[in-house]
Formats: C-alpha cells, structure tokens, sequence
C-alpha cells in the first residue's frame, strides 16, 4: 500500500498517521547499553526492509551516560547513515523524566541555551539540585531525580536536550512522563513555554523544519491538541488466568489509551514498555502492569515464535477496529529485564546478528497490510 510521507514544516494529519502506522521503538539505534551497537547496519537493512519510516527512541539518556557532546555527535553520525538508506526516516529522540547527578552536573550549558532564556551566559555546567523535584531523591536509584518543569535549569536542561537531538537530524522528541515531570505545572503553562521554544528551535534547524513531539500522557492531556502532536503509552496488557502466559487488550482496562474518550480524540501509539519485573514471574497479577509478572516486551520475548506472529495481528487488528487513528509501534529493539539478552531484537537471526528473534518477517507483513 503506497502511503504518502512528505512533509517540510507540519506535516498533514494524513501524513502524520502514515508514518505512525509505520512506527517501530528501535531504543538506541548504533548502541546498545551505551556500548557501540555491532548490529547497526543490519538493524538498518531490517528497518528498509519492514517498510519501517518512524524509528521510535532512536536516541536517549536515561541515568548514566556518554559524555553528551560524544553522544550527540555519535547520533549525528549515525542518523546522517540512517537517512542515508531512507532519507524519509523519521528518527526519534527522548528526554526522559529521569535526571542522574554526576551526568547532569558534568553537562556544560551551552551560551544559546542561557541566551534562549534571557540570560547572559556564563561558564557553568548545568546543575542537578536547581532541577530535581522536591521529594523524589533516588526515583529511579542511586543519585537519580525526577526533573521539575517548573523549575528553570529543568526547562534549560529539556530545552537544550531536544535542540541538541534536533540538530543531530531528529524530527521526532518524546517528552517522557510529562504528567510527572509537570506534577507542579498543573496548568501545563511551564511546559507550553518550553515546548514552544522547541518547536521555534525545530522551525528554522529541524531536517523538515517541523519536530513530532509526543509523551506518555495520562488524564486531560490526552485530549490536549494543542500541545503534543500525538498521544504515546503503553499497551496494558490484561492477562487470563486460565490460559498460562496469554493475555489481550481491553477497553477501559487500567489507565490504557483504550476507551473513547481518549481513544478517538487524536492520533496515538500505544507500545511494549519496559519498567522491570515482578517478585512473582510466571504469574498472573491482574489489575497491575506486569503481564505475567513481566513487563510487556519481556513478556513478549519470552513468547514462542508463532504466538508472537499471533498477538502482533491481534493487537493491531484489535486497536484498527475501534481507534482509526490507533497505531501499534512495532517492537523492534527494545530493553528486557531478568536472565536475558540485554535487547529483544525483531532481526531475522544471522550472522549479522545471531541473536535475532526473527520477527522482522511479521512486521513487515503488517505494515504491508494496514
């Protein structure tokens, strides 16, 4: 099915939906767990060849890191590859609602950020207590916050993170838990400032001049048009007892996207999150995120071949049915936890990469279809 995918500045919702019907998370593309990825030019050969055009977390820091000026350009060089075998890819970068002391406060502030601002600049590095959130010291472990939107070295840090990815060829940033990070913005009147200055940034040093900006969203933000391009969360896989490992979707279960009121008011993605694993896995734990005590994409991983081939045509012909504009992103690599490869990988098993789960056949059936 031929789809359009040209856009320069805003893309039309028509477009916009065509590239979300073609979404796939690809955490890292050219690393894996901050290590240089030896799998990078095969998991291009798989994106062109699934029909894949939205390369989802392409680019992220969650705690501890590169350097940022060698992680940025690194992803310069490697999205300048990427777009290289389809210069329509548009790759995804995120800034997270975790920040990491030692990283942050080795971070310098570049003079256009402080001048953004209104501010003279000055030597510094960013800083790590003008930004965290009060009350949430070691959210995410040892020396780790929650960033604070209302406050401003948070803004400088997501404003500076998002322009650094866009300059490095991004056209998409996903904002994290946006509710959480802006649990003292209940208007969203700090994260409207920062988000506008994004996109200002992206109108005049964007690829297309225009940068899809997306979060996990939760409550009346999700019908907010005015503020993100398209909602993002997970699945929330429901799971039956009496079939071991098995689950499906179901509307209004949980804080999923799936009933109408959040479901039809604008395009969304729901995707395989990762977040870690129960202290009973194996079991079911209804009314909680975990499927069978595993987050969505380990539980999916440790599926056999042609029940993964099954749930992916599920899901996306359950979500088609009753959300026209509801996509599945695609797992395509993604973070697993407990005694497993580091990755889950869509790569049809090679030697380019032998660890492959061999899915990438699947999806590429499925793009081909919807």
């Amino acid at each position: 099915m031929q789809k359009d995918f040209t856009f320069y500045g805003k893309p039309s919702r028509e477009v916009l939906n065509n590239y979300l019907s073609r979404a796939v998370t690809h955490i890292g593309i050219g690393y894996d767990n901050e290590l240089y990825s030896d799998t990078f030019e095969d998991d291009l050969r798989m994106l062109k060849n699934e029909g894949a055009k939205f390369i989802g977390r392409a680019a992220y820091v969650w705690s501890r890191s590169v350097p940022d000026k060698e992680g940025f350009d690194f992803a310069k060089r490697r999205f300048a590859r990427a777009h290289e075998v389809d210069p329509e890819f548009v790759l995804q970068a995120c800034v997270f609602e975790c920040i990491y002391k030692p990283f942050v406060n080795s971070t310098p502030v570049p003079a256009y950020v402080f001048r953004a601002f209104g501010l003279t600049p000055e030597p510094r590095c960013f800083e790590f207590d003008k930004m965290a959130m009060e009350g949430t010291a070691g959210a995410w472990g040892k020396e780790t916050a929650i960033p604070d939107i209302t406050k401003p070295e948070a803004k400088m840090w997501f404003y500076y993170r998002a322009c650094e990815y866009i300059a490095a060829g991004a056209e998409g940033i996903h904002l994290g838990q946006i509710c959480l990070i802006g649990r003292n913005d209940p208007d969203l009147s700090h994260w409207r400032e920062v988000i506008g200055m994004i996109r200002d940034y992206a109108s005049e040093h964007a690829r297309r001049r225009y940068v899809l900006l997306d979060a996990h969203t939760l409550g009346e933000l999700r019908q907010d048009e005015t503020l993100l391009d398209y909602n993002a969360f997970p699945i929330r896989l429901k799971e039956l007892p009496d079939q071991p490992m098995k689950c499906i979707c179901e509307e209004g279960y949980l804080d999923s996207m799936f009933n109408p009121r959040d479901g039809l008011c604008q395009p969304f993605l729901v995707e395989f999150d990762n977040f870690g694993i129960s202290d009973t896995p194996g079991k079911p734990t209804i009314n909680s995120h975990y499927a069978w005590g595993y987050d969505e994409i380990t539980w999916f991983a440790l599926q056999p071949a042609e029940y993964r081939d099954e749930f992916l045509n599920y899901i996306v012909d359950w979500v088609k049915a009753r959300y026209p504009e509801g996509w599945v992103q695609m797992p395509s690599r993604r973070c697993l936890v407990g005694a497993h490869r580091y990755n889950y990988s869509a790569n049809t098993a090679s030697p380019a990469c032998p660890h492959g789960w061999s899915d990438e056949e699947t999806i590429k059936a499925i793009f081909a279809r919807t």
